[in-house]
């Protein structure tokens, strides 16, 4: 995670924040981050993929 997406996020927090939800928060968008440079390697799942998959759970 980069710094300037910290900096941002602790100007954007209220005057009284909750610790668990702050560390929820960074772990999500660390996952996020995660995600899109999993993405840009060109590792994600094909959309294609994703809708076969899910025509199986919602059965």
């Amino acid at each position: 995670m980069r710094k300037e997406t910290l900096q941002q996020m602790l100007v954007e927090l209220p005057e009284e924040v909750n610790v668990d939800s702050l560390v929820e928060k960074l772990y999500l968008l660390e996952k996020i981050e995660q995600g899109e440079r999993q993405l840009a390697r060109g590792e994600g799942v094909p959309h294609e993929e994703v809708e076969r998959r899910l025509e199986k759970w919602l059965k």
